[in-house]
């Protein structure tokens, strides 16, 4: 098959790899029906986190089961399927508590931008949709295997409720469907962090009643005036850096919450800050699991559009030029078609 490989920053390669094949009872195989470039995938493309040896690429994907092993009869051959980027089980302690992404037997997808992926723990990780969804749905359920599931993680750890104010901190794939997420949990007022016209545009689409372009702790000042000197209810932290991190926990009235889903890097919490402002704090990885069967129903019903996050499509060989555009941000989202 082939299959995407980085070998150092900046140098994505697509290369003839081994098929997949079933090496556990627990194991399935699916065809590729499309796969995507995320945020989180350029950290090492850019050099900010270590690759080691050449590896392959990708974590997110909706596809046709191949085949499946003999312990996994959730699904079978010929269904079309979405899954998480973290896989699980789905019946240990953790994951019957609703964090699947901390499956006691969790690993986390990592070949996924290929024509073939093999599929740990497929009984607990995939959901097959009832028929094959026409093809126009696949870019909204792609979404929902990582970004639109980690969005709504976000809105639901920040404590989105109905009436109250949400600030989205990041304007990338996540942080748009966090503005579907807390529009979808009726949040009154949606504030996004933006200083891009088209995606100021598409979380004004997405449910945003306002936009902030300023960012550090002139943003915080804005939100501020915004929301009467108190802060926000709830605010999504949807990037990762310690200025994202800074920016929502100052955004945060006393006794509000923020969810952070952005992958940390070089951030510090002030533990004492953090005592003395009342503000929750809850983040990690997204138990996309948890949310798939409600956030798929939501897609193929036409309730939301997360789909609409994937602003260049290529085909899966020009995976290349897919993390060139985001990189430079000539795109929010690249989708990819075998």
């Amino acid at each position: 098959m082939r299959g995407t490989v980085i070998h150092s920053p900046r140098d994505i390669r697509f290369e003839t790899l081994d098929d997949p094949g079933i090496l556990h009872p627990t194991d399935a195989v699916i065809r590729t029906a499309a796969t995507c470039v995320c945020g989180s995938d350029l950290w090492p493309y850019r050099g900010l986190e270590p690759i080691g040896d050449p590896h392959p690429m990708g974590h997110e994907y909706v596809g046709f089961v191949e085949e499946v092993g003999s312990e996994v009869t959730s699904v079978k051959p010929g269904q079309f399927v979405v899954g998480s980027f973290a896989t699980s089980d789905n019946t240990c302690a953790n994951c019957r508590n609703g964090f699947q992404s901390n499956c006691l037997h969790r690993e986390f997808m990592s070949t996924c931008q290929a024509d073939y992926v093999r599929i740990p723990n497929a009984q607990g990780t995939l959901v097959a949709t009832d028929e094959v969804p026409g093809e126009e749905l696949w870019p909204g359920l792609l979404a929902v295997s990582d970004v639109m599931g980690t969005g709504w993680w976000a809105a639901d750890a920040a404590e989105v409720e109905p009436g109250s104010t949400a600030v989205v901190v990041g304007d990338g794939a996540v942080g748009l469907c966090g503005v579907i997420a807390a529009k979808e949990m009726g949040a009154e007022r949606i504030i996004a962090m933006s200083r891009h016209a088209s995606r100021q545009e598409l979380a004004r689409e997405f449910g945003a009643t306002d936009i902030v372009t300023e960012r550090g702790e002139e943003g915080v000042a804005r939100i501020k005036e915004l929301t009467g000197g108190i802060g926000a209810d709830s605010v999504l932290e949807c990037v990762g850096t310690a200025e994202a991190m800074r920016q929502a926990l100052h955004s945060a009235r006393p006794g509000g919450n923020v969810g952070f889903v952005g992958v940390p890097h070089e951030v510090a919490i002030d533990g004492q800050e953090l005592f003395f402002s009342h503000v929750g704090l809850r983040g990690g990885p997204a138990p996309v699991r948890r949310y798939l069967p409600d956030l798929i129903d939501r897609v193929l019903s036409g309730r939301i559009e997360p789909g609409k996050v994937f602003d260049l499509t290529l085909p899966l060989e020009q995976v290349a030029e897919g993390y060139k555009a985001m990189d430079e941000r000539r795109a929010v989202k690249a989708l990819l078609k075998p």
